[in-house]
C-alpha cells in the first residue's frame, strides 16, 4: 500500500485570519514608532480605525 499526499487547493483563504494578521501588523507599526511605552487605548483605536463613541465590552458601570 503506497502513501499519496492529498493536494490541497492553495487558493483557499481564512479571510478572517487575513485581517487580524493585517491589524496586528498595523498595531505593531505603530507600537514601533511610539515613544511611549506602551499605546494608549485612544492610540490604538485610531490605529484600528475603531468609532470611540461605541461602546467597549466589558462590563458595564453600575452607578
Amino acid at each position: 500500500m503506497s502513501c499519496v499526499a492529498v493536494y490541497r487547493n492553495s487558493t483557499v483563504q481564512d479571510h478572517v485570519a487575513l485581517v487580524e494578521i493585517d491589524l496586528t501588523g498595523e498595531l505593531m507599526i505603530a507600537a514601533a514608532a511610539a515613544s511611549e511605552d506602551r499605546l494608549s487605548p485612544d492610540r490604538i483605536d485610531e490605529v484600528l480605525e475603531v468609532d470611540a463613541d461605541r461602546p467597549r465590552p466589558g462590563p458595564a458601570h453600575q452607578e
